[in-house]
């Protein structure tokens, strides 16, 4: 059975989808590598069916909605409807990490990262090239709770992206583009829960979005793409490792700033938390791999114990 047929129905020539299969060369753990892309459980733009992984994309091309599903071991399918299909397929092997490169990656260096480099040998850094979908997510996602920022995404994608094609198991949206994300209303952005520093950052970003994201994806390293975003306003270095993760799948980006990661990974490689300066000593003897070993540690396990009550997500939408 073909991912086009997981949903019986009587279809035209136009509903039927563009399919291909991608035998990758490696090792891959499908679900972990491209459910990374989800922004929470409700996000609009990635479901989780049973099997199929479905993911709705603004591409070059145009909306795209990609079905994804491992049909047996070295063996995934993907189906692809809409104008953006084509594009979306070609895409496939970067979502599943075929570009990523360990290079000379030494798990040896910590037993933690060793045992979980040996018990998950499909853990692989996947990239969409779809910067500025990348770079808005990041932008709501900054200095709030996790709730609070996936909500956000979730009501303004839903309200001024586009319904993605195909039969998809529930109503899906693809984001806007650069100009949609430009022309969302003041009011707009207030009932979605976002606080206005991070509305005025995307609509800033957007007025430039196609400049930006032209020298960011040429940029040669992270640092020189981290000199793109950061020169931005209200753009820091937690914001431009997130868009350099998902955009491009760097292998060495560290969310300096994040307000779990520094502790999480102080914990599991230390027993004791540390702040971003001690995280990234702990990190230096994996220089550009970093992220590659902060991937190894989600995979073990490993968590801080909570010692306090959950941060209360602040609502100003009644303000």
């Amino acid at each position: 059975m073909t991912i086009a047929e997981l949903r019986p129905a009587a279809r035209t020539a136009a509903d039927r989808p563009l399919e291909t299969e991608y035998r990758p060369r490696h090792p891959v753990d499908v679900r972990r590598t491209v459910v990374y892309q989800r922004h929470g459980g409700g996000d609009p733009t990635m479901v989780i069916a049973g099997e199929v992984i479905w993911r709705a994309s603004r591409t070059p091309e145009g909306i795209a909605t990609l079905a994804i599903r491992e049909v047996s071991p070295g063996v995934i399918r993907g189906a692809a409807w809409g104008p953006g299909a084509s594009w979306a397929l070609d895409q496939l092997p970067a979502l599943c990490g075929r570009d990523d490169d360990p290079g000379d990656f030494d798990a040896t260096r910590h037993p933690l990262i060793a045992d979980a480099h040996h018990r998950h040998p499909g853990v692989r850094i996947g990239r969409t090239d779809l910067f500025f979908d990348s770079l808005a997510s990041a932008i709501i996602e900054q200095k709030v709770t996790g709730m609070q920022a996936f909500g956000a995404w979730r009501r303004l994608v839903t309200w001024h992206g586009e319904r993605a094609p195909g039969p998809t198991p529930k109503p899906m949206y693809a984001p806007p583009d650069i100009e949609g994300w430009r022309r969302i209303p003041s009011w707009s952005w207030h009932r979605a829960g976002l606080e206005p520093p991070q509305s005025r950052t995307i609509v800033e970003a957007a007025r430039r979005g196609e400049a930006i994201g032209r020298v960011f994806m040429a940029a040669t390293d992270g640092e020189a793409r981290d000199r793109v975003l950061i020169s931005q306003r209200g753009i820091g270095a937690w914001t431009s490792a997130e868009t350099r993760i998902r955009a491009l799948g760097d292998p060495d980006a560290v969310s300096v700033g994040d307000f779990h990661l520094a502790h999480e990974v102080g914990y599991a490689l230390t027993g004791s938390r540390v702040d971003d300066d001690g995280m990234l000593e702990l990190l230096a003897p994996w220089a550009g791999q970093r992220q590659r070993v902060i991937r190894y540690l989600e995979a073990s396990g490993i968590r801080e114990p909570r010692r306090a009550p959950r941060l209360h997500p602040e609502d100003h939408r009644n303000r």
